[in-house]
């Protein structure tokens, strides 16, 4: 542990002076445009691995859910089901290390995010003003949270908006697809027809989490405040917008409709982010949001310090 801190105020200090220069990103982001930004420079910090450090993933292989003997019942997967196309997972044990897997299905390019820091997963389609985009690992983080960058601009994106905060595309917003967390095993029990992603052909620990009891340490790399209401920094929430419900007050529900959705928890999902072997992590369970109509509704379980980041006048939605 206290290797670690020391690494991170090494990291927070260099960041901080190298990020006060724009000429310093200037040598590694030569296709950057860093006179379009919306951001101070400073709130930027270098997250460890550089531009491509994390190698994101593009057209993955993908196999029949039965074909699948890697993944425990538990592991936490994430979820994409596009209209008339067989539902997909993306196992976290892949994002952990690669964090984008850019993919496409039924004619929609899409890009399955994941940033450990911010336990935030978010799906995005890929096509912006009739083009389509590939987006990579930056290396870098504000407010904790991972940013990206597409390969055609290198113009780079906040991940947990989706919102492009500097370069040619600044000031742009992908639109986000509803994508969810849940456990390995209820996905295939729901689509015994479905596709998982097979194992990348990459050296990684697989099914290993290399920030084991993050999620009941303290943030990694976060400068900011805390949430209010005396809300834990890494208490999971689910983040509607700018509405955010504590995943407790959902769990003790079971399922809550408020302000227009139905807000369900079921357990049997593990944390991926407690113990070193994903599998044996503590069962934080899983969400599913639904409008109305019961149509999935695009929404994210994150950690609660980086709603706040980004969401500071956000409503928080309290018991009554």
């Amino acid at each position: 542990m206290f290797k670690r801190i020391v690494l991170a105020a090494a990291l927070v200090s260099f960041a901080t002076v190298a990020s006060a220069d724009v000429r310093f990103w200037k040598h590694v982001w030569k296709q950057t445009d860093f006179e379009k930004s919306s951001i101070d420079f400073k709130s930027v910090l270098q997250g460890g691995p550089g531009k491509d450090g994390i190698p994101s993933l593009s057209d993955p292989t993908m196999m029949p859910v039965a074909d699948d003997t890697r993944l425990a019942p538990n592991e936490p997967v994430m979820t994409v089901e596009i209209d008339g196309q067989a539902a997909r997972a993306y196992p976290i044990r892949y994002l952990m290390w690669h964090e984008i897997v850019n993919d496409r299905a039924g004619g929609i390019p899409f890009a399955v995010t994941f940033c450990p820091l911010c336990n935030s997963g978010i799906v995005f389609d890929r096509r912006l003003n009739g083009n389509t985009y590939s987006f990579g690992v930056s290396g870098l983080l504000r407010n904790s949270d991972m940013i990206m960058f597409d390969r055609e601009t290198e113009s780079w994106w906040q991940q947990f908006t989706g919102e492009a905060i500097v370069g040619d595309l600044q000031g742009q917003k992908l639109i986000k697809i509803p994508g969810w967390m849940e456990s390995w095993d209820t996905f295939k029990t729901r689509n015994p027809d479905g596709l998982v992603q097979d194992e990348p052909n990459a050296r990684r620990n697989y099914g290993q989490n290399p920030y084991a009891g993050y999620d009941t340490g303290r943030p990694f790399l976060y400068n900011g405040e805390n949430p209010p209401h005396g809300i834990n920094p890494l208490a999971r929430v689910i983040a509607i917008e700018n509405q955010a419900w504590p995943l407790q007050r959902i769990k003790e529900a079971g399922t809550l409709t408020e302000n227009g959705y139905t807000i369900s928890w079921n357990a049997g999902t593990a944390s991926a982010l407690d113990k070193r072997d994903i599998a044996t992590g503590r069962d934080v369970g899983a969400i599913r949001v639904r409008d109305a109509s019961g149509n999935d509704v695009v929404h994210d379980v994150s950690f609660a310090f980086a709603f706040h980041a980004f969401h500071p006048t956000g409503e928080w939605m309290l018991a009554k």
